[in-house]
Order: C-alpha cells, then structure tokens, then sequence
C-alpha cells in the first residue's frame, strides 16, 4: 500500500516536470520568434541577403514575402506559405504561429507583416526540443522505476523491522495458548506502541492466572468442605437402608435413635444446601449480575432485618438507620446485610441486642454498622474472618460454611466498598460496612 502511494506521488511528479520542461521550451521557442521576427522586420533589407545566423546549425530560417504571398526573398531556404501567412501578407490578418513541415522535420514559423507591405516568416526546428523531451521523458521513466523499486525494498525492509516484534508477540502468545503456562511473562523490550501491548498482554495473562488460581482453591476448598456433609449424608443414609433391608434387626434402631438421625439428615442436607449456594454465589461473574441501580441502602437494611428476625427471634434487633442512597445490586446488597446479620444472630446470647446503625461517613460514603453482643473474635482468627472456609475454632461446633462473611467482602468490594471486623467493649463484635455515595 505504501509502495503504491509512493509510486503514484512519484509518476505525478515526474509528469508534472516533464510538462513544466515543455512548457518552459515551447515559451522558450515562442519568445526566440519573436526576437528573430522583430529584428529581421525592422531592418529587412540586411536581412535578405543573409544566408546564416549566428552559423547555428539549428537556428532559424526566414523569407519576405509581397504583399501578394510571393516569396521576394528566401536566404536560409525556402518555406511554405499557408494561406494564413498569404492573409498576413496582404495586411489582413495579425502575426500568427504555425506548425509546418521543412525537408521533412517538424519547424514552428511565426508570420508578421512588414511595415512598407509584405511580412517576414520565421521558423524554427523543433527537433531538438523533441530529442530533449524524448531523453528526459526516459530519463524520468528510469528514475520512477528505480524510486519505485526502492521505495518497495525500503519499505519492506522497515516494515520487516517494524514487524519483528509483533512476530515475536505473537510466537508468544501461540505458545502461551499451547502451553495454558500463563506464569511466563512474555519478554518486552522497548517502550514503542508494542511494547505497550506486549505489557497489556502480560497483565492480562498475569490477571488470568490469578483468576485461574482462585477458580483452582475455590475448587478444592469447595471439594474438601462439601466432602464432610455428604459423607455424613452417606452414612446415615447406609444406616437407614441396612435396617429396611433387614426387618427383623430393625430393634437395634430405636425409635428414638432413628429419628435422631433423620434429624441428622435433614440438618445435613440444609447444611449441604447452604454451602452449594454460597459456592454458586462465590463463583458468579460479573457479567451474569443484575445490573446496578440506584437504591435506597436502609430499605436494603430494613429488609434484611425482617429476615432475619424470622430466623433468630431470641435476639433483638435495633436498627437506627437514615435514608443512603447507592449505586448498586439489591439483591445481593440485602444478602451481604443477611450474611452479617446471620453472623451476629448466631453469635448473640439469647435475649441479646444486634445493634444496626447507617449513617453519613464523611461527604462521600455511608457506614453500616452490625454490633453483637457474644464473646467476640480472637486476636489471631480476625484477619482471617472474610476468608473463605476460614471457621475459627470456636466456630466449628456451629453451624456454618465459612463462606457467609467471604460473601460480605466479595459484595462490597463489587460495590466499591470495604468491610472490617474489630472488637466491642466490653465484649462482642462490630462488623463495618463502608459503601461509597453515587456522584
């Protein structure tokens, strides 16, 4: 492509100074005419007898003629007279240039009339003004096949050098798709517009490779968790088979005993039903989410109470809560507000208070507080609360996933937010959530 504009810009050049050369001899050839036709017109009877001028070979040639056409006077040859020439002549008709042939080459005559009757014709070959527009139009030819040519190597030479780098990128990035080795950073040099790629490609790859990894751990840790109830299931299930298999043993299961155990089931099996939603909920992408909107945070909080008030209604909860309008999900928001709720809920001793504040945190965020009242979290287990299948070991006699306060981070990190534990006096804790204002 870029050859071809060159080519183009360079034949338009060389068109444009072969006419500019022509143009310039034929003004050339016109003026010398001119000059000749003037001087020989004003003194005539010098002139005619004069064979030569100047001894140029290809200098001009002139005759007279009379007032009829006749030629009077032809001392460089004779010429021919047209019938404009014959109209000049008779005083008819103004100077006038012509084309003719002489002795077979092509002259260019200029025919002007004479003061006392008559005129003078002057002409000129152009056969040297052809031969040299003949040697410089092959003269341009060559030069434009030579400029093309090398504007074509030039430019795959630099288009080669421009290239190798996105070749190398490439080769890299092949590799990386057969290999699935994201750890290999591809090797960048320079700080040109491929460079800058090749480090978007490196952050990409260093992006996917973490998201590759946290998929693996969610993975395993979601294997090892789930592998506890579903073996419990599985036993209690074998259990229950075995004694409808055998009738007659069915004594050795009192009833007592076996309702303990379909007791045991069901709580497993709602365990198992808990943790699967967490992992699904865990595991969401963005792009599957309800789009964000604008909400209203208390109505989220409100909400989340009444829930959660159904389910532990020996804690008192006392919300004090002020209109917080975010940008955001509702749905997920009311479950990061259940998540902590739940928490506190489980951790409260009945007949306690969970306290629920929303306020203004400074002119760009709304805080939201959840303040227990149990025996609080242990120095060494609260930098580990929000992560995932962390149970303290206070926690593991509990019902739980480990995944509920993983939730309550994921989601306000998703909405632009924080979320930090930290201890109540006298005893207890409180659970802040920071979300930021819409602009």
């Amino acid at each position: 492509m870029v050859a071809a504009a060159v080519a183009a810009a360079v034949v338009v050049m060389a068109g444009a100074a072969l006419l500019t050369v022509a143009a310039l001899q034929a003004h050339q050839i016109e003026a010398t005419l001119s000059a000749d036709a003037r001087a020989i017109a004003a003194q005539p009877d010098q002139w005619q007898a004069t064979p030569t001028y100047g001894n140029k070979p290809f200098g001009p040639r002139w005759q007279f003629l009379d007032a009829a056409g006749s030629v009077t006077a032809s001392p460089t040859g004779l010429m021919p007279v047209t019938a404009a020439a014959g109209a000049i002549a008779a005083g008819t008709s103004p100077p006038r240039q012509e084309q003719v042939t002489i002795d077979g080459h092509i002259h260019r005559m200029l025919t002007v009339p004479l003061r006392d009757g008559g005129a003078v014709q002057v002409a000129i070959n152009q056969e040297r003004t052809r031969h040299t527009l003949t040697m410089l139009a092959g003269l341009l030819a060559a030069v434009c096949v030579l400029g093309v040519a090398g504007a074509a190597w030039l430019g795959r030479v630099v288009a080669r050098a421009g290239l190798t780098p996105v070749d190398r990128l490439t080769e890299s990035v092949e590799r990386v798709a057969v290999t699935m080795d994201l750890s290999r950073p591809i090797e960048v040099t320079g700080a040109d517009e491929v460079a800058r790629l090749g480090r978007s490609v490196n952050t990409m790859l260093a992006a996917i490779d973490t998201a590759r990894r946290a998929q693996r751990t969610l993975v395993e840790d979601a294997g090892h968790e789930l592998r506890t109830p579903l073996t419990s299931i599985r036993t209690n299930v074998e259990l229950l088979l075995e004694v409808e298999r055998r009738p007659g043993e069915a004594h050795r299961l009192p009833p007592q005993e076996r309702a303990a155990l379909l007791t045991d089931l069901d709580a497993q099996v709602r365990e198992l039903t808990t943790l699967t939603t967490e992992l699904v909920e865990l595991a969401r992408e963005d792009a599957t989410r309800e789009p964000a909107e604008p909400v209203d945070l208390a109505e989220v909080v409100t909400a989340a109470v009444a829930r959660v008030r159904t389910r532990a209604p020996a804690v008192v909860l006392d919300p004090s809560l002020v209109r917080a309008m975010v940008s955001g999900r509702p749905g997920e928001l009311e479950r990061m507000v259940v998540n902590v709720l739940d928490n506190a809920a489980k951790w409260s001793p009945a007949g306690g208070t969970v306290e629920v504040r929303l306020a203004a945190d400074g002119p760009r965020w709304w805080r939201l507080t959840v303040a227990d009242e149990g025996p609080g979290i242990a120095d060494e287990d609260r930098p580990h609360v929000f992560d995932r299948f962390y149970r303290a070991s206070a926690a593991r006699s509990m019902p739980g996933s480990g995944l509920g306060m993983a939730i309550v981070a994921q989601t306000a990190g998703q909405h632009g937010g924080t979320v930090t534990a930290a201890a109540r006096e006298p005893h207890g804790t409180v659970v802040t959530i920071r979300l930021p204002r819409p602009d």
